[in-house]
């Protein structure tokens, strides 16, 4: 324990040991390192609860269809636009992909017309069809057992969309019709193939968001294919997944290495997500650098404070004062301080994270409002380090 008289000559060697400016300046960049450290984990935080936290999470995965792409030097040679097997169990056992789904091609040709002349119009089709678990709509129409004439159909809603702002409103001819209005509008639907020719009646019983296809019923695909298809064998040219982040890098990387495409809508995150990382990696990067320079600077200060004392703490032992007392006493001028300098780092960034939460919230968007656990253990991972640092550089100087 310090005798009363020996811990004022020692606080009033520190104080001058080195000067007030000095220390002021070594304690600011150490909190400025600290606050790089401390954000660079909460922006990661954050960013991670944007993506994937429960509040943020769309009610249902996104789906993506893909095909292979169509260069200079695959276009002729259509065998090499399918997907082989092992093309398939390889992105099924992608971490990314939660379900994976064929859209099964019309091997026929299809004829759409109108039965009425009110609404006159002919033209040619191309149907797919696709599991009814990878489908976005419900209908009760929605089934075909062989012998059945009437022939369900989903259309894309982006062709009604088409139609009504765009065909509609350039011709006179053309009225603009709802959803409702086309699925009572039977179609002429002239199957041709194989020297045979099959005649359907075709209602359209929803639209769907999710696959711009024109989509039939998957039994009545296969059973048309067997009657009327021009090819033997399945050809797989274009795949669904069910997948949790369309933006994943990994996904995307996947794509692009093979030159598969997909909707590029869903995936342009995926920039975002690597740009914020890199910064976050940056930020993160830069707080360690300011680091280790803060625990060199307050270092040195611990040395220079020591070595301009010299004489006077030797005279102190020589006194009395033992080491581990000198060391102990040292300890407690400089770790508080550093104490202070998180806690002021942590409220500050406590207020950052406030405000950005009530920002969000307005744009319909969830981060939590206090920082998060892994910051508070950064920080309690770095003052240890800190303390080692001060400790051993102490101990060092103050030998016996």
């Amino acid at each position: 324990m310090h005798t009363p008289s020996i811990r004022p000559i020692l606080r009033k060697l520190i104080r001058t040991g080195i000067g007030r400016f000095r220390f002021l300046m070594g304690t600011v960049g150490m909190g400025v390192a600290v606050l790089f450290i401390l954000l660079a984990v909460q922006t990661f935080m954050n960013f991670n609860e944007l993506l994937h936290g429960k509040q943020n999470a769309n009610e249902t995965a996104d789906f993506l269809v893909i095909n292979k792409e169509v260069t200079a030097a695959t276009q002729g040679r259509k065998e090499l636009s399918a997907f082989n097997e092992a093309e398939l169990d390889s992105l099924r056992q992608q971490p990314f992909v939660e379900k994976l789904g064929t859209l099964t091609a019309s091997n026929f040709n299809v004829n759409v017309s109108s039965y009425s002349d009110a609404i006159p119009f002919y033209t040619d089709a191309y149907f797919e069809s696709v599991p009814d678990e990878f489908i976005d709509v419900t209908s009760e129409a929605w089934a075909w057992k062989p012998g059945q004439r009437d022939l369900p159909v989903i259309i894309p809603t982006f062709i009604i969309d088409l139609y009504n702002t765009g065909m509609a409103m350039s011709s006179q001819n053309f009225p603009q019709l709802s959803l409702e209005a086309l699925k009572a509008i039977p179609l002429r639907v002239l199957l041709k193939g194989n020297g045979k020719e099959m005649e359907m009646v075709g209602h359209i019983v929803a639209s769907s968001d999710r696959l711009n296809s024109i989509l039939i019923p998957q039994s009545f695909m296969e059973a048309a294919n067997r009657t009327l298809g021009y090819r033997t064998g399945a050809v797989t040219t274009r795949i669904v997944i069910k997948t949790k982040d369309p933006s994943d890098p990994q996904l995307v990387k996947y794509l692009a290495d093979r030159g598969w495409r997909t909707n590029t809508d869903k995936t342009r995150f995926s920039k975002v997500r690597v740009i914020v990382n890199w910064i976050v990696g940056i930020v993160g990067g830069i707080g360690l650098v300011m680091l280790l320079f803060g625990m060199l600077v307050f270092s040195l200060f611990i040395q220079l404070t020591i070595a301009s004392s010299k004489r006077d703490i030797e005279l102190l032992k020589t006194l009395g004062a033992s080491p581990r007392q000198l060391q102990a006493f040292l300890m407690q001028q400089f770790m508080p301080v550093n104490g202070v300098v998180m806690l002021a780092v942590v409220g500050g960034l406590s207020v950052i994270q406030w405000v950005l939460h009530r920002i969000l919230l307005g744009q319909q968007m969830y981060i939590p409002p206090y920082v998060s656990v892994a910051t508070l253990a950064a920080m309690i991972l770095v003052l240890g380090l800190i303390w080692l640092t001060n400790r051993g550089t102490v101990r060092r100087y103050l030998k016996d």
